[in-house]
Parts: C-alpha cells; sequence; structure tokens
C-alpha cells in the first residue's frame, strides 16, 4: 500500500477503534462484550499456537539444554580449578608445618645457646662443577649480615658465611674440603679440628694422640677469636669411627654430622654471640640405651631323680 492520505487516515482510524475496545474490555471485566471474540478466536488460533509451540519448545528445550550445559561445565572447571588450588594449599601448608618445625627446633637452639640469630631461606645450591658445598641465602648485607658468621639450623653447625650481598649471601657448608673449624668434645674436652669431606662423614685431628674416645661420643665448636667465624658451642657431630693410635701426635676422629646437608631449607645467621661459652647445653638429650632382655630359665627337677627303684633314696 501506497503511503497517502487515506492510508494514514485508515491507520489512525484501526488505532482508535483498538484503543476503544481494549477501554471496553478493561471495563467490562469478566462480563466484557469482546469476551466472546475474545473466544471465538482462541478456538480458531489456539491449535495453531499450540502446534508452533510444539514445534519451537524442542528447539529451545536443546538451547536450554545446551545452555545449562555449558553452565554444568563452566562449574565443573570452577570446581576442578578450585580442587587443584586446595591441592596446592595442602601442599603449601604441608611445607609451612616442615618449616615450623625446622624454626622451632632453631630457635630452641638460639635460645639454649644465647644466640641472636637471623632466621633465612636457602633460595639456590653452589653450582656442582665447582665441586664445593655452598648455599645462597635470601639475607645479606641490608639484613645485617657479614662475612664469617656462624649459620646454623635446628640440628647444628651449617656452616660460615663466605660473600655477602645486599639481598643475599653465600654459605660455605661444614662437609666442603675447604671448610675446618675448632672442635671440642663433650665432657672430656678433648680438643681437635673438624674437616669436610663431601658426602661422607666429618674427619677431626685431636691435638691430644692418646686421647680416648669411645663411638657414639659428641663434639661441639670450640669458638673462634672474637666469635668470628665461628660461636662455641653449636653441636657438630657425633663420633662413628675411631682409627687405631699409631702412637702420631693427634688422633683421628670420623664424625656423622647432625646436619643432613642436602636437606637444608630454613636456617639461622648468628648475628650476635653469646655472652658465655654454653658448652653442652646445646646438645640434644642423649639417646636413651634399649634395655637387653633377660631370660631366666628354672630347673625342675624331675620326679625319680635320687631315688631307687622302690622310690626310696638311694643309699
Amino acid at each position: 500500500m501506497r503511503d497517502t492520505k487515506e492510508s494514514r487516515l485508515l491507520l489512525v482510524l484501526l488505532i482508535a477503534i483498538a484503543f476503544a475496545l481494549i477501554t471496553v474490555d478493561i471495563r467490562g471485566g469478566e462480563n466484557s462484550p469482546v469476551d466472546g471474540a475474545r473466544q471465538a478466536a482462541a478456538t480458531v488460533f489456539g491449535p495453531i499456537e499450540n502446534g508452533v509451540s510444539a514445534a519451537v519448545n524442542p528447539v529451545g528445550n536443546a538451547v536450554s539444554a545446551i545452555r545449562d550445559s555449558g553452565e554444568r561445565h563452566d562449574r565443573l572447571a570452577a570446581l576442578e580449578k578450585e580442587n587443584a588450588a586446595l591441592k596446592a594449599k595442602l601442599g603449601s601448608d604441608d611445607r609451612n608445618r616442615s618449616r615450623l618445625k625446622q624454626l622451632d627446633r632453631m630457635l630452641k637452639i638460639a635460645g639454649e645457646g644465647q644466640y641472636g640469630i637471623k632466621g633465612a631461606e636457602v633460595i639456590a645450591i653452589g653450582a656442582a662443577q665447582g665441586f664445593s658445598w655452598t648455599i645462597t641465602i635470601d639475607a645479606g648485607a641490608n639484613d645485617g649480615i657479614k662475612r664469617d658468621m656462624t649459620v646454623l639450623n635446628g640440628d647444628g653447625l651449617v656452616g660460615r658465611v663466605t660473600t655477602v650481598g645486599p639481598d643475599s649471601a653465600t654459605v660455605l657448608l661444614a662437609n666442603d674440603p675447604d671448610f675446618t673449624v675448632g672442635t671440642r668434645m663433650e665432657g672430656t674436652d678433648e680438643l681437635g679440628f673438624a674437616s669436610g669431606q663431601g658426602d661422607r662423614p666429618l674427619r677431626v685431628q685431636l691435638l691430644n694422640g692418646k686421647a680416648e674416645v669411645k663411638k657414639g661420643e659428641r663434639l661441639v665448636t670450640f669458638g673462634s677469636q672474637a666469635d668470628k667465624p665461628f660461636v662455641p658451642g653449636v653441636p657438630v657431630g657425633v663420633v662413628s669411627r675411631v682409627d687405631p693410635s699409631g702412637g702420631d701426635l693427634t688422633r683421628t676422629l670420623y664424625v656423622t654430622p647432625y646436619v643432613s646437608f642436602t636437606k637444608l631449607d630454613v636456617v639461622g645467621v648468628v648475628v650476635q654471640a653469646p655472652k658465655k661459652d654454653p658448652r653442652d647445653e646445646v646438645l640434644p638429650p642423649k639417646p636413651k640405651p634399649t634395655p637387653t632382655p633377660t631370660v631366666t630359665v628354672t630347673v625342675t627337677p624331675s620326679a625319680g631323680a635320687g631315688t631307687g627303684a622302690t622310690g626310696r633314696p638311694q643309699q
């Protein structure tokens, strides 16, 4: 239809009639005069509408299913991500629990020895091709760390600081072949020098070649002048073997260190030496000997022992 004056007038008329019918229907309520026409229209167009709805509903349901499936996929992905985060958190918590235990032991040693320490974390190990046993810690000059400071952990002597940067430092481990520390035997006070041997026990040369030493005896650091590089009383290790005395001026011992140098994580740098030598106070309690079970055998004499055939004592 072309847009003419008559067509515009017809459109306005139809709109006016529509509004009039709507007004009459609203005012009439249930007795609306157009209710019959509405029912007739419903009778005519209802089946068509239902058919269209039936045809459209599967598509709508499919779309809804796809949408719900996508939402379920998103929820599953979110749950999987949350589970992964929880697993990571649990792993982190396990590591934190381990670190807390290490820190507790280290603080106990510091308290018993009256050492002022700066805690640090091991962030790197020395290059294998350098044939040296070193670690790098995340504390340096900005934290008060200086060269030739003693490094320990919750088990005992770790090493000494050799190089210091602003925020990190290098520690030479006690098992390095270039490492030497003065030692003192628990109880007897026999002095010596312990040297590293890599993954083998420390080698200790006692100054007294006639010293009586037994397997299982323990050593601590003797200490250095002005407490550098070593403060006194830090646990070193346990005697695992004693070389036979051959009349030499010194006595050779082999000592298993308390520290596991391949499992270092949290360490402490002694930034303040104790006011007095803690002696053997920092050593862990001695293990209690395992009691040896005893077997008692009771001999019961036989009924016929010491009697004759008649049951009377033999003459």
